[in-house]
């Protein structure tokens, strides 16, 4: 259990320590400096500790807010200090100079413990204070300012201003008016009925795989319901990120399973589609398989292009300029939001789609909205690349080696490369991905299954992947390797698969890109937790991109088209079993570890 210590003389009628109380602390009181060090030295190190001044007057919230947030090792607000095990020592450390000082501070202030956080502010320390808007929080002086505050506090709803902080900032057009209005009330009732977000998260995951479930049967109903468990998966998948905010229920686990159970849930949707449509005697397996392939193309891209810019320096860009204009403007604000696409508006289109008209359709729409949203996000960051003139740092360009996914082909020949790299202009390197990967894209959808030309182009794609990751990715353009690389090999595997021409290859390929998305997918999720990229050796047993794509061409000389959907099968089988144990594995052991509890609230996906 947590502890709180309430310094200074306690004030009447005060309900600090009943608040404290009911955060989930356990406080005791200390009179002075001295007694505060003593009861501080006492509260075992694997514990929260926090210091507060007796005379705190504010909002539940506002101390819940500075006191309870797992993101923070450090975190302060006006009267109260806090410091979690990793920050304990650093939190002694600063009480320890204040009692050997007598109490005395360079700075003239009252409270101890905002003395305490003038401290660590002096060492460099990182306290995180917390936005609190419209709530109080503070120390009053005397009599007549803590009736002032008292007053202050009871002008402003602490519940109202805890639901609407509940909601993400920053959200899309259909999240923002027709979801986030009222799951807010159900993220505030699962809160209230001791519920996790996690098992929020499950909950729409389980939904999900229902709604695919229903959409597989192929018959009307089963479409409909689909749709409306689709929809239903969507409102479940808001609330738990609003439980998380509402209670600050955060975790390393949680955000893992949230942004994981995302995808596993669209890609589950589409496979349920086609299935359906297949029961109809209609094959779309190519069109799911695409817009999974272009779906996760566009992640790519995004994450590619956020990493590559995460820390550069000098963002002089015309066209960055011209987009925080065009935000300035209401209007514009709502329709950039919408034409990308996210998650609310893709998935609101799919149920729509599947619940009146075919699979066939749906998927149409899909590919084309996606495609549209694809071409208008990197058109833009293309421009704002080449526009900015910015230096990327070591840091950026180990990310990208990262999400290149290269394995011990493109590594041993990048080693030979690396001279021969150094002396291509900026350009080269994306342009050398993209005629590679292009090459042996079109080889696979232009020429007849079983002939070898598909195989010399792998060749030719494990060079020039080779040549492209020689050198650190620090060009303008360098951001866009990753998803050429993504796009080669996935799409690949689409045109090989369709050229069999046997029943059963295209739902073998669709598994077996699954596999290798969710092998990418998890590459992110680590380097965002600052988790860094998945261990050498996983990437090496699966090939790396340039090695399964080798592979899966030599497959194709080598078996009948009967032969090669089983080899796709076995494939998928072996990739999914080794990427998923190893990524449960790291995923449980950091959040058993007490790794730093992460939370997505950037861009909707």
């Amino acid at each position: 259990m947590p502890t709180a210590i309430l310094t200074g003389q306690p004030v009447p009628g005060s309900s600090i320590e009943s608040e404290l109380r009911s955060l989930g602390f356990d406080v005791h009181l200390a009179a002075g400096v001295a007694e505060t060090e003593t009861l501080l030295a006492r509260v075992p190190g694997e514990e929260r500790v926090a210091v507060v001044d007796a005379r705190f007057v504010g909002h539940p919230h506002a101390l819940r807010l500075g006191l309870t947030d797992p993101r923070f090792p450090l975190a302060a607000i006006p009267g109260a200090v806090t410091a979690q095990p990793a920050a304990r020592q650093t939190l002694t450390r600063a009480m320890a100079r204040e009692n050997s000082t007598g109490g005395g501070t360079a700075v003239d202030v009252d409270s101890l413990a905002d003395r305490i956080t003038a401290a660590l502010d002096a060492d460099g320390a990182g306290v995180h204070r917390p936005e609190l808007g419209s709530l109080v929080a503070a120390v009053p002086a005397d009599p007549q300012a803590r009736n002032e505050a008292r007053q202050a506090v009871a002008a402003v709803d602490d519940e109202a201003v805890r639901l609407k902080s509940a909601v993400k900032a920053r959200d899309g057009f259909v999240t923002t008016h027709f979801i986030s209005p009222y799951s807010r009330y159900i993220a505030r009732w699962c809160a209230r009925r001791g519920l996790t977000p996690n098992q929020v998260t499950t909950a729409s995951l389980i939904t999900a795989l229902i709604a695919a479930g229903c959409a597989a049967t192929g018959a009307r109903g089963g479409f409909v319901a689909a749709g409306v468990l689709l929809i239903a998966s969507f409102v479940l998948d808001c609330t738990d990120g609003q439980l998380a905010r509402y209670s600050l229920q955060y975790s390393t686990l949680g955000a893992w399973l949230d942004a994981t159970f995302d995808r596993a849930k669209e890609y589950a949707y589409y496979a349920g589609l086609a299935l359906g449509a297949a029961r109809g005697g209609d094959d779309v397996w190519a069109l799911a398989l695409g817009a999974m392939v272009l779906q996760t193309c566009r992640h790519v891209v995004d994450f590619s292009f956020n990493e590559a810019n995460h820390d550069a320096s000098a963002n002089t860009s015309p066209t960055a300029a011209l987009s925080d204009k065009l935000d300035s403007v209401g209007w514009t604000v709502w329709l950039r939001r919408m034409i990308v696409l996210p998650i609310g508006e893709r998935w609101a289109m799919i149920a729509v789609l599947t619940a009146l008209t075919t699979p066939r359709i749906t998927f149409y729409a899909l590919l084309i909205g996606c495609a549209f949203a694809a071409t208008y996000t990197t058109a833009g960051r293309v421009l704002r690349s080449l526009t900015r003139k910015a230096t990327r740092t070591d840091r950026a360009a180990k990310a990208l080696a990262d999400l290149a996914d290269s394995g011990p082909l493109a590594e041993a020949g990048a080693k030979g490369l690396r001279t021969a790299a150094r002396r291509l202009p900026g350009f080269a390197t994306p342009a050398v991905a993209l005629l590679g990967g292009a090459a042996v894209v079109a080889t696979a959808a232009l020429t007849d299954f079983g002939g070898p030309w598909p195989l010399v182009a792998a060749l030719g794609y494990v060079l020039t992947s080779a040549l492209a990751v020689a050198r650190p990715l620090k060009g303008a353009l360098d951001w866009l390797v990753p998803p050429f690389f993504r796009a080669a090999e996935y799409l690949t595997v689409l045109f090989l698969a369709a050229k069999a021409d046997v029943n059963g290859a295209l739902p073998a390929a669709f598994g077996l890109v699954a596999a290798v998305a969710y092998h990418h997918y998890d590459t992110v999720y680590r380097i965002r937790g600052d988790a860094g990229a998945p261990p050498q050796w996983l990437v090496r047993t699966v090939g790396g991109h340039e090695g399964r794509t080798l592979v899966i061409t030599l497959l194709a000389v080598l078996l009948t088209a009967a032969q090669f959907k089983v080899a796709l099968t076995v494939l998928a089988v072996v990739v999914a079993l080794v990427v998923l144990v190893e990524s449960i594995r790291f995923w449980v052991a950091a959040h058993q570890v007490g790794a730093p509890a992460v939370h997505d609230e950037g861009e909707p996906a």
